[in-house]
């Protein structure tokens, strides 16, 4: 049975089962996609009445996540609620479209913030520059963490960008590694710890050019991965 945490009583069981469910579905990963087991399962798994279930799995659709289709079940159309998402990414039908698009984006920006970093990081920065990419690391067989820590690292080299506006579109650098570890999974484990690596390094070694080639490097890796799971997806 899976595990439904007690979040006080003031939480109802629908909305603890919500929660459940969305960890469950982050963590087996079920893939953008793919079909959820029935309604008989899920009560089974989570020991909770099929009412609650259907509760829960009607808020989730409500958020964008899931999709009820007659005759067929309910498959998962996003792994990010609507509430989390502030810039309506989530309203976007087909994720690998707004997957690639996000990735114009980032190649657009990304790799010269990376070498602003390099160049006005401070020491004390630099550690945790480095802290986060071994937290990333370490948390890679955790659907949840390592998108987290993902998220941390590239936001933190943001900021050591030491422009202010570059932290105004924050969101947009965010949200887009979210989609991709969405996307990708653990499919570019190796790939996104290498390249994670190397970013860091420059950045401490204060080496701009290095930085902005790592970037980059690292975003090719997303774009190639996020094409052939597409061209996968689409045979299907």
């Amino acid at each position: 049975m899976y595990e439904i945490k007690k979040l006080g009583n003031d939480k109802p069981v629908a909305a603890r089962v919500e929660d459940a469910l969305m960890e469950y579905i982050l963590k087996q990963p079920i893939g953008i996609g793919e079909r959820l087991p029935n309604e008989f399962d899920l009560s089974q798994m989570f020991g909770v009445g099929r009412s609650t279930i259907r509760e829960a799995v009607k808020s989730l659709e409500s958020k964008k996540v899931l999709e009820v289709r007659r005759g067929s079940g309910t498959y998962v159309v996003s792994t990010t609620k609507m509430e989390d998402d502030p810039l309506g990414f989530g309203k976007f039908e087909d994720p690998y479209t707004l997957a690639k698009e996000l990735l114009e984006v980032r190649l657009m920006l990304e790799p010269e913030i990376t070498a602003m970093a390099a160049e006005h990081a401070s020491d004390e920065e630099k550690q945790e520059i480095r802290h986060l990419c071994d937290m990333a690391e370490a948390s890679y067989e955790s659907a949840q963490e390592r998108i987290r820590y993902d998220m941390e690292f590239h936001s933190y080299i943001a900021h050591c960008s030491k422009n202010r506006v570059v932290e105004t579109i924050l969101p947009i650098i965010v949200s887009a590694v979210s989609t991709f570890g969405n996307i990708t999974q653990t499919s570019l484990k190796q790939e996104t710890i290498t390249t994670h690596r190397m970013i860091a390094q420059a950045i401490e070694a204060s080496d701009p050019d290095g930085a902005r080639y790592a970037m980059i490097t690292h975003l090719n890796y997303n774009r190639n991965k996020i094409r052939e799971l597409e061209q996968i997806h689409r045979s299907k």
